[in-house]
């Protein structure tokens, strides 16, 4: 069977909105863009945080970053954008809650709630890389850091991370990857993405292949370029003698 194929699809005029369907996927990728960035700064944040709290010696501690591994890595992506949208909004005090679900904007609640929930189920990811890139450094450089006089807190801010995190930046790419395919979920909880505009662009024009396929290309792109500005990174931070340093 033959497709047939219409690019000019996208310079054709949208039903809604003054605009084209080429504006509605660039409108799409527009919010993709903003989700993901947003998303990634809340993961990379609280993924750290509890990265370090999986290797300090305390058993509390270490055990309090289980939890939140465990509990983020074990229930469904798809269920959480619904737990977040639907249920955690009940759970606020209720003048918070109401003013979330009466007062703002609707995209502005599906945005808040899919970065919230991506950025902390990208946390738990980012957090077990923290934790295996502070634990595969040679103990020596901690016990060098201690004895010198630095804190706890002093030789994983100078000596641990900085190393940790050179180690780990191949891994981080991944999940920033996963992260921006990851986002196409939050259309599900009514969030105007990439795919939600490519859905639409199909029920409204019936050019599934193009709509798709565009789409497609767009993801490819955001990734590459994230390959491309990650390969940088690791190459600047690079230190001789460090696994994976050439």
């Amino acid at each position: 069977m033959s497709i047939d194929w219409n690019w000019g699809i996208f310079l054709q005029a949208a039903p809604f909105g003054n605009t084209t369907y080429l504006g509605w996927i660039w409108s799409g990728l527009q919010v993709t863009v903003a989700l993901s960035v947003c998303a990634w700064i809340i993961a990379f944040v609280v993924g750290s945080i509890f990265g370090i709290l999986r290797t300090v010696p305390n058993r509390f501690l270490s055990g309090l970053g289980t939890c939140y591994v465990e509990m983020f890595r074990n229930v469904p992506l798809i269920v959480q954008f619904f737990a977040w949208y639907l249920v955690v909004p009940e759970l606020l005090p209720q003048n918070i809650g109401m003013w979330f679900k009466a007062e703002l904007d609707p995209n502005i609640q599906f945005f808040v709630s899919s970065m919230v929930c991506l950025g902390l189920f990208t946390a738990a990811r980012v957090c077990e890389q923290v934790r295996a890139g502070i634990q595969s450094l040679p103990r020596g450089q901690k016990a060098a850091a201690l004895a010198m006089g630095l804190t706890l807190p002093q030789t994983y801010r100078y000596v641990l991370l900085p190393n940790a995190y050179r180690i780990i930046v191949p891994p981080l790419t991944s999940e920033m990857l996963n992260l921006v395919k990851n986002s196409a979920i939050a259309s599900t909880i009514g969030l105007v993405d990439m795919a939600a505009q490519a859905n639409k662009l199909l029920d409204y024009s019936a050019h599934a292949y193009e709509s798709f396929t565009a789409i497609t290309l767009a993801y490819v792109a955001i990734n590459a370029i994230i390959m491309l500005i990650m390969q940088v990174v690791e190459k600047k931070t690079r230190l001789p003698g460090n696994m994976g340093s050439k």
